[in-house]
Order: structure tokens, then C-alpha cells, then sequence
């Protein structure tokens, strides 16, 4: 499960890597076509991270309780998130990991809670949960990537750049 761990780690370090030349309206922006913006998917990467782990095994979080509501399941983008917590934001997304792995090594994870993710997929150790999200981290990952896209290029004759990318022949 390290490796798995590992991959997560790299997968986000890559996504941050990609993501470090966007201003804080970029960060914010929440692109035509879209309902959230990538400061959000970034939180609810985390938020949810904490959720499938610790919560799950009636662990203590490493997130406020203010964060969760920000970005947890079923949270919606609200005002402009500053720079300063955009920093914070992009530290948690790896220093979560960090801990994950420390923790997971300590099996700390011991009450898990069985579950049964939107997809189907039933959750029923850290195992599985880390599996999940891995799952769970693709999919916010490729929507970030998207929307850095709309908000990056600015289409010549309207429309988004992700419609006109499905549409355009070439």
C-alpha cells in the first residue's frame, strides 16, 4: 500500500507542478461549463481524503472543521479563496499524504468502518479506502486540468475551449 500511497503523492506533486504558474483569479475562476473551480477541487481532494481515511476509522481529522465545509462532500465553491490559503491548500495536498503514510505504517487504521462508495465499490478496510481514492483523486484531477484549460485560454470566437476541442475537426 506504500506504493500506493507513493503514487498518490507523485500524481498530486505532478498536478501541482502543472497548476504553479495560475494567479489566484485563476485559482478562483469558476469556468463557463463548469461548477467549481480548481482551488476547490484541490480542498476536496483533501477534505475528502480525510473522510475516506480517518473519519472513516473514528479518527481525528487534519483539517477544521470550517475546511470540511468548505470542501467536503456536497460543498459548493463560496467567495475568493486568497493567496494565503491557496499556499495552505497546495501544502496540505502533499503534507496529507505524508501523514497518511506515517500513519498507515503505525496501523492506526485498525476501525475501519465497511462503506460503500457512489460507484459501487465497497470500501471495507484502509485498503480499499486508499484504493478509492486514488480513484477519487483521477477524477478531480482530470476536472482541474480541464478547467486550467478554460481558464488559461481564451477562446477566439466564443464558446469554451474543452466545446470547441470536441467539436473542431482537426
Amino acid at each position: 500500500m506504500t506504493r500506493q500511497i507513493g503514487a498518490i503523492r507523485e500524481t498530486r506533486s505532478f498536478l501541482l507542478e502543472q497548476l504553479k504558474e495560475l494567479t489566484n483569479e485563476q485559482f478562483n475562476r469558476i469556468a463557463e461549463g463548469f461548477n467549481n473551480n480548481i482551488i476547490w477541487n484541490l480542498g476536496h481532494m483533501i477534505a475528502v481524503q480525510q473522510a475516506i481515511c480517518y473519519k472513516r476509522a473514528g479518527l481525528s481529522v487534519l483539517i477544521s472543521d470550517d475546511f470540511w465545509q468548505r470542501f467536503g462532500s456536497g460543498s459548493k465553491p463560496k467567495g475568493i479563496i486568497g493567496d494565503d490559503e491557496i499556499i495552505a491548500v497546495k501544502q496540505l495536498l502533499i503534507s496529507t499524504m505524508d501523514q497518511l503514510e506515517t500513519d498507515y505504517h503505525k496501523q492506526v487504521f485498525d476501525n475501519y468502518t465497511t462503506w460503500v462508495a457512489r460507484n459501487g465499490m465497497d470500501v471495507a478496510s484502509i485498503d480499499d479506502g486508499i484504493k478509492f481514492l486514488s480513484f477519487h483523486d483521477v477524477l478531480h484531477s482530470d476536472v482541474i486540468m480541464a478547467i486550467k484549460i478554460a481558464v488559461t485560454i481564451s477562446p477566439p470566437n466564443g464558446g469554451t475551449p474543452i466545446a470547441r476541442a470536441m467539436t473542431d475537426p482537426r
